[in-house]
């Protein structure tokens, strides 16, 4: 089972019991464990996951930091957690910052079980940085974030290139922020800088005034045109199969499969997996639509992922030739789904059996 149906399972468990996980013991063992299994680590082994690592620092004897993942009797990732209903703060983060100045690791993970927070020394050798390079939550999983997490998964885990795209991943978080700052409400220096470009002569506070108001609109419709401009080509293109689901984009004149959907096609799948081998869940897109199909087979159509729509989103649901449409607000609402999933993957694989497709 690869990392992202595993973490799909996960998302799962997540939204089904986080608000009863009130203690730090219950997100450490319903959530946070699994997690760490997700990325290739044996709990069991002590050698590889220590629980309640120990080291005396200074003049702070006894205190425990949760989980030490360990390789060769290094260690290599320090885990901090907190109940699943707390909001991490840095505060939080007192045991991280002592063990990392006296142990090997290099990253060190802030958690509570659904947001997961991944220091390493960016900014100083040695020295715990005081903001994350790297975060993600379980309420909403991004392909990106599968792409990163993979990278500290026992197979891949190489902590000289973590530590060297770390930096570059916070400058890009950095960025990001202040970019969402300047749409949602843009600095004067962006207004300045904007308008000078384009107005021909001083910039007095009443062009600032008139290109401030605009702005914001212009953007707006900027970031719609392209949203509509994607969903229209996904809609009038034609309808290759995408075999391989970490494809984002499909090949050729050309149905764009979203990251949206890809995501809710490893729900499907994680669902799927209880009854199936999760191989022979597939995604394939077409106009209108994205299917979810046992076997590669387009007769066998497990759900279907109605995500064009700008203001809303629906899965189908089958029962012999009859499709139920179900509005979703969030991705996460696919897990109510589960009955009616995995009832059709019982009713084509009894028409399997019986090499009698429904």
């Amino acid at each position: 089972m690869d990392l992202a149906t595993r973490l799909a399972e996960l998302q799962k468990r997540t939204f089904e019991h986080r608000e009863v996980l009130l203690t730090e013991e219950a997100a450490k063992t319903a959530l946070v464990m699994p997690f760490i299994q997700a990325l290739g680590y044996d709990v069991f082994n002590p050698s590889e996951v220590v629980p309640e690592y120990t080291a005396d620092v200074g003049t702070k004897k006894g205190e425990k930091v949760d989980y030490a993942i360990c390789d060769g009797g290094k260690v290599t990732i320090l885990i901090e957690c907190k109940p699943a209903s707390a909001e991490l703060s840095i505060n939080h983060a007192a045991q991280l910052f002592r063990y990392f100045s006296v142990t090997d690791a290099r990253l060190a993970v802030l958690t509570n079980g659904v947001v997961f927070q991944f220091y390493s020394d960016v900014e100083r050798p040695n020295k715990m940085d005081e903001k994350p390079f790297f975060t993600f939550s379980m309420d909403a999983i991004k392909p990106a974030d599968i792409k990163t997490l993979e990278k500290f998964s026992k197979s891949g885990f190489d902590i000289e290139k973590i530590v060297q795209e770390a930096g570059l991943l916070k400058l890009q978080t950095l960025l990001r922020k202040e970019l969402e700052k300047e749409f949602a409400e843009p600095s004067d220096e962006f207004i300045r800088l904007m308008a000078s470009r384009i107005h021909e002569g001083k910039i007095t506070a009443a062009v600032k005034e008139q290109y401030g108001r605009l702005l914001s609109g212009t953007i707006s419709t900027l970031v719609r045109d392209l949203v509509n401009e994607r969903l229209s080509s996904a809609l009038n293109a034609s309808s290759p199969a995408v075999d391989d689901a970490s494809e984002f984009v499909a090949t050729g004149e050309e149905v764009v499969t979203t990251a949206e959907e890809v995501s809710g096609f490893h729900i499907v799948q994680a669902i799927a997996s209880r009854m199936v081998d999760p191989k022979r869940i597939v995604i394939r897109d077409a106009k209108s639509y994205c299917a979810i199909l046992l076997d590669d087979n387009n007769r066998k159509t497990i759900a279907r992922l109605h995500f064009n729509g700008i203001a809303t989103k629906y899965v189908g649901t089958f029962d012999g030739k009859s499709e139920e449409r179900h509005l979703i607000s969030d991705l996460t609402d696919i897990y109510r789904l589960s009955a009616q999933i995995e009832a059709r993957l019982a009713e084509l694989d009894e028409a399997l059996a019986a090499d009698v497709t429904p």
